[in-house]
């Protein structure tokens, strides 16, 4: 008989594998030698209480042997010489149409205006070491997208919007840990993305498909409300243009690729403004998270670092965290000189000494028009107001304005910034002068109700750093819902989070399967 089998244990408890047997005979209370197999299927933390507890949860089978684990395999095949679909874009989105349409037949080719993650080091270390942005390769544009150095964490619950295990079970396939398969809230780590997301692009290219990185798009070719191909440009080469045809399209770029709307716009192509949302991001020291969450003065050796979430209302205004990164780093994610943007990722294992999350408020059509930003792109400019804002209160190379979280709060001046993770340096500014006046008053109050929800988080010892403000698209291109096509561009996909339908890497790669397997449809008609 097979049946599913929930046991809470202390984490000492839940580190010896060797004693599952026996937890698991206790619990049904049967002999072990009756359990005749078991697999491990779920692993999460329970600190409700201040004896946190590891919650686990089994297939168990007693008197008959445990069927075996049947994971979904890709089945890859030849496609040089098949029928093209064009992929603009190569971050998660990207990676996993590309790799739907080989398992279906077709031949993606893919341009991708950053650089492959090898040579894409490079302009991430002049970043942080020098302040120079490059604007085709940077923490959001180049080989694998913003994903590829934002963190890797794989939790979603758009469970409803495709096989959140199939795309699991690519990432394990590709060289993930196993163990992202288990737990509540998996996560590969910074460190480790950019060996699976070159093995993913060396799958395609093995199988015929192309990609095409330093390449950037110019123009949508257009006949008849249809798409026929695009115009492309190499980086850094205004005169080598050339053309690529296809009569589909998936548009995959991402949340912050301004010049993608501008040029949709352009071409007066429908497109939407879309609300976001938009605030800084905290650092506190990780040892003061793992003790408000865990609820003792040091964390258990059996523990990882603790994570926290927050959301509340304040006028009629959603402030919520994002983006929780555990013994983590803040990074610089600006895409072009001027701008300040911030974000933060961790390390596999986690083990910095800072825990940091975007705390931010969300924005809407009122606080655009209120700013004299109106049609399409006014959340776009609304954004980039803010983060040049912010570029010229840091003092240029990407210092960032940062205040203590009580300073903030009362108003006052922060003497000393406490130290903090990110690279480029921070610089002492009253953020009120830099942010917009209804998410600074929204984030005072929200701060101090923090403050009360978990005891110690209202601190001086918390560092803000602005500005957080890549959380979602500022616009939208809107398609049909059963077909992800565009209303008006027969061929063209929008697709993930650049196009407003996604956030996080799962529901990007679910949504580009997804955008795969309608392209496919249309040309079959």
């Amino acid at each position: 008989m097979l049946q599913r089998v929930e046991l809470l244990l202390l984490p000492e408890q839940a580190a010896l594998e060797q004693q599952f047997p026996n937890y698991i005979a206790h619990y049904l209370q049967c002999r072990s030698d009756e359990i005749k197999g078991f697999r491990l299927v779920k692993r999460s933390i329970d600190a409700r209480s201040r004896d946190v507890k590891i919650r686990l949860f089994f297939d168990v089978a007693t008197n008959e042997s445990l069927p075996p684990l049947i994971a979904e395999i890709r089945h890859h095949q030849n496609v040089n010489n098949a029928t093209p679909i064009l992929i603009i874009g190569f971050g998660p989105a990207g990676m996993f149409a590309a790799l739907r349409l080989i398992e279906l037949g077709y031949k993606p080719i893919v341009i991708e205006r950053g650089k492959d993650v090898r040579s894409r080091r490079r302009d991430l270390a002049a970043i942080n070491r020098e302040g120079i942005i490059n604007e085709d390769s940077n923490y959001c544009f180049g080989e694998g997208g913003a994903g590829t150095y934002s963190d890797g964490k794989l939790y979603t619950r758009a469970d409803k919007r495709g096989n959140v295990q199939r795309v699991l079970h690519s990432f394990v396939e590709f060289g993930a840990n196993e163990e992202i398969l288990i737990d509540a809230h998996p996560h590969i780590g910074t460190n480790k993305l950019p060996g699976i997301v070159s093995a993913m692009r060396e799958r395609i290219e093995s199988c015929g498909g192309e990609i095409h990185f330093n390449t950037r798009l110019i123009e949508f070719t257009i006949a008849s409300d249809k798409i026929k191909g695009v115009k492309v440009k190499a980086v850094n080469n205004i005169d080598n243009q050339f053309t690529f045809e296809a009569n589909a399209v998936i548009l995959a770029t991402g949340h912050s690729a301004r010049d993608v709307f501008n040029l949709l716009h352009q071409q007066n192509i429908i497109i939407e403004q879309k609300p976001f949302a938009l605030g800084v991001r905290i650092e506190h020291p990780q040892s003061l998270i793992d003790k408000i969450q865990y609820h003792c003065s040091e964390r258990s050796a059996f523990l990882p670092p603790a994570s926290y979430g927050v959301a509340g209302q304040v006028a009629g205004k959603g402030v919520y965290s994002f983006c929780m990164c555990p013994g983590g780093i803040i990074a610089p994610s600006a895409t072009a000189p001027g701008e300040l943007v911030v974000n933060g990722w961790s390390p596999s294992k986690r083990n910095n000494p800072f825990a940091n999350s975007g705390i931010v408020v969300s924005v809407d059509e009122n606080d655009f028009t209120e700013s004299n930003f109106l049609g399409p792109l006014a959340a776009m400019h609304y954004q980039s107001e803010v983060e040049q804002k912010c570029f010229e209160a840091g003092g240029g190379k990407l210092v960032a304005p940062a205040q203590s979280m009580v300073d903030f709060c009362e108003g006052k001046n922060t003497a000393k910034i406490p130290k903090t993770s990110y690279l480029p340096g921070v610089t002492s500014v009253q953020l009120k002068d830099v942010l917009p006046i209804k998410i600074v008053n929204t984030l005072k109050f929200a701060l101090k109700d923090f403050g009360k929800k978990m005891n110690g988080y209202y601190t001086n010892e918390a560092v803000l750093v602005a500005t957080e403000s890549r959380t979602s698209s500022p616009v939208r291109i809107p398609r049909e819902k059963e077909t992800c096509m565009h209303p008006q561009i027969k061929g063209l996909f929008p697709c993930a989070e650049g196009a407003g339908y996604a956030g996080g890497i799962v529901s990007a790669a679910m949504d580009g399967e997804r955008c795969a397997e309608n392209a496919v449809k249309y040309l079959m008609l």
